[in-house]
């Protein structure tokens, strides 16, 4: 049993956090912004509720952090009352939010100068992943810190895996949001056409699925899709976020992602319908308009 901190209980930290306090059987302490979900958290699972990331963090050997963006991670890890100011020396540091590689080079930098360690792991696998215990984690940071963390983070995960040094994490997730861009649109100009040709879609699904075209999102979203039901599942606005990293990150690296860059609009002008939080396979909704 380790001494855990959880910086974070949205969607997917919450149960992210509990399955480390029950399947993990570690000794957890949260904290989130709103301190009333930290109690109904500590009070669900028998962990600890902490006022501050400093206090939550203090004497953890591992600590966890899964927020929104850049500016939330700087928040709750750094300064006075962030997590590293209550790390002991040679404590791991594990970020599970989709953030830039920069701020996981940035945390990396300034965890090494306290004698601390860090890894940048986003995760993917969504709500009911988190939930499952069964999300994948892509990893950024040195072998053996990666090696020490592994039975800590496979409590809430399926599949673990280091992709290189620090920042190299965040990058295999941008790689993964690439991905699943281009197979939601593709996905939803299939379903969109064998509507207008009047096609069984949960027939052509069966068939298809099997074959080339097959893909977690054509098994797990079509039927809604083609029931035009968003209202659940990986919100636009965050995946929009999500490209948005992706983006600035090519803008660096000097990579081409011109098919990316326009399923970001399309999913801009789904928010502009109203659908800032409807699932990323709303962009059939777009198509019939």
């Amino acid at each position: 049993m380790a001494k855990v901190a959880f910086i974070g209980l949205g969607v997917m930290g919450y149960p992210m956090a509990g399955h480390l306090r029950n399947k993990g059987g570690h000794d957890v302490a949260v904290f989130n912004r709103t301190h009333a979900k930290a109690e109904k958290w500590a009070a669900e699972f028998g962990g600890t509720a902490a006022r501050t990331p400093c206090e939550a963090a203090t004497g953890a050997d591992f600590v966890f952090s899964c927020v929104g963006n850049d500016d939330d991670v700087r928040q709750v890890l750094l300064g006075d009352d962030g997590a590293m100011a209550g790390m002991k020396s040679g404590a791991t540091l594990i970020d599970n939010t989709t953030a830039s590689a920069e701020l996981a080079r940035e945390l990396d930098a300034a965890a090494r100068e306290k004698g601390l360690k860090f890894l940048d792991a986003p995760v993917s696998g969504g709500q009911a992943g988190a939930e499952n215990g069964a999300l994948t984690v892509m990893v950024g940071g040195d072998q053996a810190d990666f090696d020490a963390a592994q039975p800590i983070i496979s409590a809430y995960a399926k599949m673990v895996g280091l992709m290189g040094p620090a920042g190299a994490g965040q990058l295999t997730k941008m790689m993964n949001q690439i991905c699943i861009a281009g197979l939601v649109q593709g996905l939803s100009e299939a379903i969109g056409f064998g509507q207008k040709a009047g096609l069984d879609i949960a027939k052509v699904v069966d068939v298809i699925s099997k074959g080339a075209a097959g893909s977690w999102q054509m098994e797990n979203r079509h039927k809604t899709m083609a029931a035009g039901q968003y209202e659940f599942g990986f919100a636009v606005e965050w995946m929009r976020k999500d490209l948005g990293i992706c983006l600035a990150e090519a803008r660096r690296n000097g990579a081409a992602l011109p098919a990316t860059a326009l399923i970001d609009q399309f999913y801009a002008e789904v928010e502009g319908m109203g659908g800032k939080r409807w699932d990323t396979s709303s962009l059939l909704a777009r198509l019939n308009r």
